[in-house]
């Protein structure tokens, strides 16, 4: 069932039980209002007849002609009076006697005065009336036909006006749902013609700011993003490309140089360490780019446990070293470590390392004397690691697209690199709610700001 379907059937369901209860509010107050209205009326007649019996000493023959005169055209009002020894004194009817007073009853009226009831549908009421110093019990009775006769009428009118009411009701919910779905509806045929060759296609918003609106906005948002991350695979995807065929094309034109023909053994020599270079470039990029895949992964999916910064750092500078026994890495500790928990973040020990590692191997490559000094410090709810070289430095233009996947400034003709270390750092930082900046002048330097929230 669509939405607007039930959104009408709802909204009529709701407006009918409202008119339904209005309805029935109106009925029940009718059938109180008759209730009320004909018993004093009774009580009118009672007196009145009573009077016309005691007062004017009316014949009794004579009232009781009238009563069954006007009782062939309407529902006369059966009176009956008695003394306060339940002694008979009139009847209106004798023969017909509706009520059939008891002694009980009598009794039951003198103590209490009035009453009020049914007997079957004829309402009675009786009550104790003084003439001339004594009391009198007078009961009067009758069948209110024009009274119920109106409230049929009114159900019947509330019955086929609550029907027509909900009739309408309904139409007017389809035609205003139609209406109201009709942006939702010109959303969606625009959502449905968007797809990965047409990314720059937008939902129209209204300028009201209103819900439609905002659902309007955020599907646009979403698409933006989804674009940009469509160009940046597509970016990515080249990039990779273009960073593979370099080594590898390298290593196919020099062993077909190899075996074009012969060659001294020097040449051999030189044409091999050309390919394992080139070999090396090749395992390095595939080794960076399986770790910026990792670090690319559903946070959920990463393992984090307390991790100590220190333990890390020197793991990453022993495989820096490792691999480039030239270079020069110092450690310096900003103040005493008392707690384990100030120099402990929730982490992944491996990226972490990734990072610490790029920083290092960074800072040492690019720079004459192959050296990078590393600072670890800490406050009340950070740790703070600074990585500080003497390189050539990165330009004001550079540092804005530094952390951008395959990005290389000008520094990249000093040494071969393949532009994600530092775009894989930024990543594996923000992946542990860090930050890192940069502070850097060309010819004299680079020092790497990161900030990781400790334990």
């Amino acid at each position: 069932m669509q939405i607007r379907t039930r959104l009408t059937l709802v909204f009529t369901a709701i407006t009918g039980a409202i008119l339904l209860l209005f309805a029935f509010a109106v009925y029940h107050t009718s059938v109180n209002n008759r209730e009320r209205e004909f018993y004093a009326l009774l009580e009118k007649e009672a007196i009145t007849k009573a009077n016309v019996f005691l007062n004017a000493r009316v014949d009794k023959q004579t009232l009781q002609d009238i009563y069954h005169n006007n009782r062939k055209i309407l529902n006369e009002v059966e009176v009956a009076i008695y003394d306060t020894e339940h002694k008979l004194l009139y009847h209106d009817a004798v023969d017909i006697d509706f009520v059939k007073e008891t002694p009980d009853m009598l009794s039951r009226l003198t103590k209490e005065q009035k009453l009020y009831f049914y007997q079957d549908k004829w309402q009675v009421i009786g009550l104790l009336y003084p003439y001339e110093g004594k009391d009198y019990i007078v009961t009067a009775a009758a069948y209110d036909e024009y009274g119920y006769r109106k409230l049929d009428y009114l159900l019947k009118a509330m019955l086929v006006g609550l029907v027509v009411a909900l009739l309408i009701i309904y139409i007017a919910g389809k035609y205003f749902s139609r209406r109201f779905f009709r942006p939702i509806n010109a959303m969606t045929e625009r959502a449905r013609n968007i797809s990965a060759t047409n990314l720059d296609l937008r939902i129209e918003s209204s300028a009201n700011g209103d819900e439609l609106a905002r659902l309007a906005d955020t599907f646009n948002g979403m698409l933006d993003r989804l674009e940009s991350s469509f160009d940046a695979q597509k970016h990515f995807v080249s990039n990779i490309a273009h960073e593979l065929r370099t080594p590898l094309a390298a290593i196919i034109a020099e062993l077909e140089l190899s075996t074009s023909k012969d060659q001294t053994i020097a040449d051999y020599k030189l044409i091999i360490d050309r390919a394992l270079n080139d070999a090396k470039r090749l395992t390095k990029l595939s080794n960076s780019l399986l770790d910026l895949a990792k670090a690319s992964y559903d946070p959920t999916e990463i393992t984090f446990k307390p991790t100590r910064i220190d333990e890390v750092l020197i793991d990453a500078l022993q495989q820096v070293q490792s691999a480039e026994p030239s270079y020069r890495i110092g450690v310096e500790f900003d103040g005493e470590i008392e707690d384990d928990t100030s120099i402990s973040v929730q982490g992944n020990a491996y990226l972490l390392k990734v990072a610490f590692a790029n920083l290092i191997d960074n800072g040492c490559k690019f720079s004459d004397d192959h050296k990078c000094t590393v600072s670890i410090g800490f406050d009340k709810t950070d740790v703070f690691l600074t990585f500080e070289d003497n390189g050539i430095g990165i330009s004001a233009e550079d540092i804005e697209r530094i952390f951008t996947p395959f990005f290389r400034g000008e520094n990249k003709t000093f040494t071969d690199g393949n532009g994600i270390g530092l775009s894989l750092t930024h990543k594996i930082v923000s992946l542990h709610h860090g930050s890192i900046q940069i502070d850097s002048t060309p010819q004299k330097g680079t020092t790497f700001h990161l900030k990781l929230p400790h334990l």
